[in-house]
Formats: structure tokens, C-alpha cells, sequence
């Protein structure tokens, strides 16, 4: 008979699961611009093609897909709205900006849920909540500076995917009260149907080329964006306090920008980055100190 793992092992595992996650979403941004169909139709795809295998995860952990009184459905499915609006601007994003600035702002929710609590809450930061918004600040002002020196169509793609940050911060806020109903696979299956109908209708809207003549590209990116990545995360979240959490998030800045780097040919001078070390710092910081009145943020799977 086989014994149960020891802590030690379980912390292990959980470590590797919080940094291949982390590993699996960064290199979203290098599928998207792989793949020969639009930037927001590869989003659809990305989703799409992952829905009925969140479904299946969902059915197999005995996670149900009811329970939810009107109101509720109307705010998970107002949730997958946000949520595919969230993966459109930051695909555009990722077009036009360089990776690292895309991963960075595409997760600056953490950011927008801290301040979203103050507004609930009624209060002024204290503490080490206002080193937080100076160095998100300023960071952003570096990389949105820098951005618009190389050229104005990556300053561009920086506040799409910084919409999509706040979008995404949307969509958590949404989904906080249906987060003690439904299980986290099964909430995700859930909102993702309505992301798959928000993202179908604006590929159509915009003329994008929709369907693949490469399907590598897409199913890698449903696979390690909303399958591989956001399962392992499911699984590592319980087992970490926030402050490991947020510094392993900074795993995708850096993947990202060695992609890059080396991939795209993206140069990052000594100013990049210290507004990339800026940024990141008030992700871990944003995650420490977050009120507790909105929901606490997650890694985002986009």
C-alpha cells in the first residue's frame, strides 16, 4: 500500500506546478503571434477550443455547473464578457508592444483590484500599499515613456493591454460571490462559454482572418494558456501564501521578455528595465497588501 506524499514532497510539487503555470502563460503572447489568424480570433479559438476540456475537468472533479440563483449567472456570464473583451485588447496588444510590456500589463489587475478595495473600502492607502502605487506608477511611466520613443503604435499596444488588465480586474470582481458557489473549474467553464460568444462576434466585427491555415499555433495556445497554465495554478494557489505567489508571477515578465529577446529581437536597455523591476515589484506588493474586501487576485490566465 502506498503512503501519502509528505508535506516537503507536496510543497515541492507545488512549487514546480507555480513556476511551469507561470512558465505555460508567458509564452501566450509568442503564440498569439505565431498563429495566421487575427490576433482577437486566435483568442476565440484559444478559448473555443479549450471549453469542452474545462467542461470535462469540471464534470470528473464533480464540480457542478448549477446552483447559481439569476442574479449570479447574470454575474458569472457578465464575467466572461469582461473576460473575453480582456483576451481581445490584450491580444492587440501583444501585436504592437514588446512581450515583456504585455505580460506585465496584461496582469496589472492585482494593481486594480488594491485600488478598487480602497474605493470600497472608503479609505487612503497606508502602509505598504502607497510603495505599491508609486512603483506601479512609475514603472508604468517608464515602459509607456520607452514605448513611445521606439515607436507610437507600441505606446498603443501598452494601453491595450493595460485595458486589459482593468477589464480583467472586471471580470474577478464579478465573479466574487459565485466564487463560494462553484468550484474554480467549473466557474471557469462557465464564464468562458460567454467569452467564446463576446470573442466570435468581435473577430467577425473586426474581419479578421478566422479560420487557421496552422492549427499549431491556436491548440498550443488553448492547451497552455487555458489548460496547462491555469491548471497548475489551480492546483498551486492553495498551497502558497500571496507573497510566493506574486514573486513567481514574475516568472512570465521574464520568459516573455527572453522570447523576445531572442525570438523577436525585442532589446531591453537598462531603463526597461527598471521599469519592468518597478512594475513587478508592485504586482508582489499589490498581492501582500490587497484590502480584504474584494476578491483576492489570481494569476491571469490570459
Amino acid at each position: 500500500m502506498g503512503t501519502a506524499p509528505g508535506p516537503w514532497r507536496t510543497r515541492f510539487l507545488g512549487l514546480g506546478a507555480l513556476l511551469a503555470g507561470n512558465v505555460a502563460l508567458a509564452c501566450g503572447p509568442w503564440l498569439v503571434r505565431l498563429a495566421d489568424t487575427g490576433p482577437v480570433s486566435a483568442g476565440f479559438w484559444r478559448v473555443a477550443l479549450a471549453l469542452p476540456f474545462l467542461i470535462l475537468i469540471a464534470a470528473m472533479r464533480g464540480e457542478r455547473l448549477q446552483g447559481l440563483s439569476r442574479k449570479g449567472l447574470l454575474a458569472v456570464l457578465a464575467g466572461g464578457v469582461f473576460f473575453g473583451l480582456d483576451i481581445a485588447a490584450w491580444h492587440i496588444g501583444i501585436g504592437d508592444t514588446r512581450l515583456a510590456n504585455a505580460v506585465l500589463f496584461g496582469n496589472s489587475g492585482s494593481v486594480i483590484l488594491m485600488v478598487w478595495g480602497f474605493v470600497i473600502l472608503r479609505r487612503l492607502p497606508r502602509g505598504r500599499e502607497w510603495p505599491a502605487i508609486l512603483a506601479a506608477l512609475g514603472g508604468a511611466g517608464i515602459l509607456l515613456g520607452r514605448s513611445l520613443e521606439i515607436a507610437p503604435a507600441n505606446f498603443t499596444g501598452d494601453l491595450f493591454c493595460l485595458l486589459a488588465g482593468l477589464l480583467y480586474a472586471g471580470y474577478l470582481i464579478l465573479l466574487q460571490d459565485a466564487r463560494k458557489t462553484l468550484g474554480s473549474w467549473s466557474l471557469l467553464a462557465l464564464s468562458t462559454s460567454a467569452s467564446v460568444a463576446v470573442l466570435l462576434v468581435a473577430a467577425q466585427v473586426l474581419g479578421e482572418p478566422f479560420w487557421p491555415t496552422d492549427w499549431g499555433p491556436v491548440v498550443m495556445l488553448a492547451i497552455s494558456s487555458q489548460l496547462v497554465g491555469q491548471g497548475l495554478l489551480v492546483y498551486a494557489l492553495k498551497l502558497f501564501e500571496p507573497l510566493a505567489i506574486g514573486i513567481a508571477l514574475l516568472t512570465q515578465p521574464a520568459v516573455a521578455a527572453l522570447i523576445g529577446w531572442v525570438i523577436f529581437g525585442e532589446w531591453l536597455v537598462p531603463l526597461d528595465i527598471l521599469g519592468i523591476v518597478l512594475v513587478g515589484s508592485a504586482l508582489v506588493l499589490a498581492r501582500v497588501t490587497a484590502p480584504r474586501a474584494p476578491p483576492r487576485p489570481r494569476v491571469n490566465p490570459v
